[in-house]
């Protein structure tokens, strides 16, 4: 589970790094925990495998916690809201994504850098990995050193080859276990 914590409004984050953690080859059968729901990116968790591209989703699902001031799965809220990263591209094709921001950072922070904050969010947590920035990028962008994200409307659709990235033939049958424990 990623770790993090804010002191004096500074924020330390810590633990990622799923892809080091996993041996991609060994991986078959995958048991998420309950604090691993809205962390793992929808390949990691179609395939069992963990990748540099899963881990920037997480890193984006945090940085998103983060400027909202809530968590990745809220069951608590409304059906529209519970999932806090739909919720924000949701709000963002509506052109209402700072309404989305904590409020009391909000208060505080430099709106542009919000904007950044959550731009930068939403591309690290894109459905499709291969449009998901490096590390290294989504930090240009947060230091103004690098554009905003083009970002469509509306949330793309996650879309994986389980067959392919498994190393199964297209014709060969392919078969995933998965099994998702989620808290009451």
């Amino acid at each position: 589970m990623p770790q993090h914590q804010m002191r004096n409004r500074w924020v330390k984050l810590g633990d990622f790094g799923l892809a080091r953690l996993v041996d991609p080859g060994t991986w078959s059968q995958t048991t998420l925990l309950p604090w691993t729901m809205g962390y793992m990116a929808s390949e990691c968790v179609s395939s069992g495998k963990a990748s540099k591209e899963s881990d920037v989703y997480s890193f984006g699902a945090v940085t998103l916690e983060i400027a909202c001031g809530r968590r990745s799965i809220e069951p608590k809220y409304e059906e529209s809201r519970a999932a806090l990263l739909a919720w924000v591209w949701d709000s963002f094709g509506k052109k209402r994504l700072l309404d989305v921001a904590d409020g009391k950072l909000c208060l505080d922070s430099d709106i542009k850098q919000m904007e950044r904050l959550l731009m930068i969010g939403l591309r690290c947590a894109h459905p499709d990995h291969n449009l998901r920035p490096s590390i290294r990028q989504a930090i240009q962008v947060l230091n103004s050193e690098a554009p905003l994200p083009n970002l469509p409307r509306t949330r793309p659709t996650p879309t994986y080859d389980v067959a392919m990235a498994s190393g199964a033939k297209a014709s060969e049958p392919y078969f995933s276990t998965l099994t998702i424990t989620v808290p009451r």
